[in-house]
């Protein structure tokens, strides 16, 4: 495997592991909440706008990863998908670009 696929699935593993470790402190702290965390993430102008950043990037993605995996076949790589809005762009990403580097057998 060459070093950077490596640095991807490092980037992927840290992406899903520290912001939920984020996540999981403040649903402790204030309770199994879904909407409460989505009220959170708009608690101010700044927070909002970080949301909205994330979410048009994770849409962005996603258009990629499609149109790729479209023209690439490799549909394994749509597992990135759910990655990115299950766990977080910071996964998402890092896990598509490992999938995709992979060598073509």
């Amino acid at each position: 495997m060459s070093p950077l696929r490596l640095l991807y699935l490092a980037l992927a593993i840290w992406g899903a592991i520290h912001p939920m470790y984020y996540f999981i402190g403040w649903f402790r702290s204030h309770g199994w909440s879904l909407g409460g965390m989505v009220e959170a993430w708009h608690a101010n102008a700044a927070t909002s706008g970080l949301v909205w950043d994330l979410t048009i990037a994770a849409v962005a993605l996603t258009v990629f990863i499609l149109a790729e995996t479209w023209v690439r076949k490799n549909w394994f790589a749509l597992i990135a998908i759910p990655a990115t809005f299950g766990i977080g762009l910071s996964c998402g990403l890092p896990l598509y670009l490992f999938l995709r580097t992979r060598p073509v057998t």
